[in-house]
């Protein structure tokens, strides 16, 4: 039976396929991961909108749910080894296109950004994030931040606790005062958001210079500065629940919401999570500062859609693209996405509650803007998998030494 299961996906799969290239050549495909709820309406959104600025033009949805991401992306592989690309596809923006950039399979966008302007209304530190080899291969769509610390006001109020920590250190004298009253001082889900809360951390600790400086090999994971910061990892780790860690993070954020845990370290793709699933009210049910040590950084990630080289109809993907890049398209977007536009001249009045917060620090010219490493702006794919394997080791055994030296050698072999 699960031979057979596999055998009629896979023609299920070659028919779909077969029907997209053999259709008309008035079409345009557009691979994806967005799905979910929110996610799916805004890409339902823009999509209506490019067909009615391209009439006679039918936009194909091949969106792909399932493994946040991950069934996506290993559909596509398959498809850009066999030299059958979409018209255009999702990565996220940073170091997480190397490979691809490397290997040829996607066009350089500068001319288009030059054309539509792109470098004047997208921020500097957006910009010096999407470049790689001095061109830019991918269209933001969106902006998430990574670095925000979560929690109940009423929570807080009940422990007698009146604001959140501006520094771990501060976070880990909390900490003592929260078990003592029978609490999770922070909640945590599975290996990728304790390797986001090791972000954070590191963030918070080193300052934004020395982390850009840790991500482009200019400081050693042996330094006094990273050995610092890991050990702070490490007692943050140590008043967490990690032992019994969420299945996911909207269950890591059950815990806030309970009353059980007090504060958890997750995007800003909670803000609609806390307000629509759990009917919270921005700043009275719940409320987020950035984590600690953070003020005034964005760490940011993003969905971008590319140009690969082979596509069927290139001409409609760029236009495809300049909808992704447009303040129309953005606006359309990131209000039923829950995420911002990386545009700094979108219509502030569309966004509100948190996203109004968000917008605000994301243009302002004093924020200094970081890219995530769990999320793809950073280390490339090899390099972040052998940090995903050291820091399960990690997690387990408490080998800060080890998984300093294991990073810093994987560096090295990975670029």
């Amino acid at each position: 039976m699960a031979i057979l299961s596999i055998v009629v996906v896979s023609l299920i799969c070659g028919l779909s396929m077969f029907a997209v290239r053999g259709a008309s050549n008035d079409q345009l495909e557009v691979y994806s991961w967005w799905t979910g709820p929110g996610e799916e309406e805004g890409l339902a959104a823009m999509a209506k909108s490019f067909e009615g600025t391209n009439p006679g033009v039918r936009f194909v949805n091949a969106a792909v749910s399932g493994g946040a991401g991950s069934n996506a992306k290993a559909i596509l592989a398959s498809r850009l080894l066999a030299n059958d690309p979409p018209d255009s596809y999702q990565r996220h923006a940073g170091l997480e296109l190397l490979d691809d950039v490397r290997s040829g399979k996607v066009q350089d966008l500068s001319d288009l950004y030059r054309q539509q302007g792109w470098n004047k209304v997208f921020p500097k530190g957006l910009i010096e994030n999407l470049t790689i080899d001095d061109r830019i291969y991918a269209v933001p769509v969106n902006i998430h931040r990574a670095n925000l610390m979560w929690y109940l006001p009423k929570t807080l109020k009940d422990l007698g606790i009146s604001a959140p920590p501006k520094t771990w250190k501060e976070f880990l004298a909390q900490a003592e005062q929260i078990k003592a009253k029978g609490k999770i001082p922070l909640a945590v889900g599975p290996e990728w958001t304790q390797k986001h809360l090791l972000e954070t951390v590191l963030l918070g600790e080193l300052g934004a210079d020395n982390y850009d400086k840790l991500w482009a090999g200019q400081l050693s994971w042996l330094s006094p500065e990273v050995t610092g910061a890991l050990d702070t990892y490490t007692k943050v780790l140590a008043v967490s629940d990690v032992k019994s860690a969420a299945g996911d993070w909207q269950p890591q954020l059950d815990k806030v919401v309970s009353g059980s845990a007090v504060y958890a370290v997750m995007g800003d793709w909670s803000s609609s999570y806390l307000e629509q699933t759990k009917n919270l009210a921005w700043q009275t049910g719940y409320n987020v500062v950035a984590s600690p040590g953070t003020d005034g950084i964005y760490d940011f990630l993003s969905d971008s859609f590319t140009l690969p080289t082979g596509a069927r109809r290139p001409d409609l993907a760029r236009k495809w693209l300049i909808e992704c890049g447009s303040t129309d398209g953005q606006n359309l977007f990131n209000p039923l996405k829950g995420s911002i536009p990386a545009r700094t001249d979108a219509d502030a009045a569309l966004y509100k509650n948190y996203l109004s917060w968000a917008l605000q620090q994301w243009r302002d010219p004093k924020t200094r803007i970081v890219g995530s490493l769990t999320h793809g702006v950073v280390a490339n794919n090899a390099y972040n998998a052998e940090i995903d394997s050291a820091l399960g080791l990690f997690v387990q055994d408490d080998d800060q030494a080890k998984f300093a030296r294991t990073v810093e050698l994987q560096y090295r072999e990975t670029q």
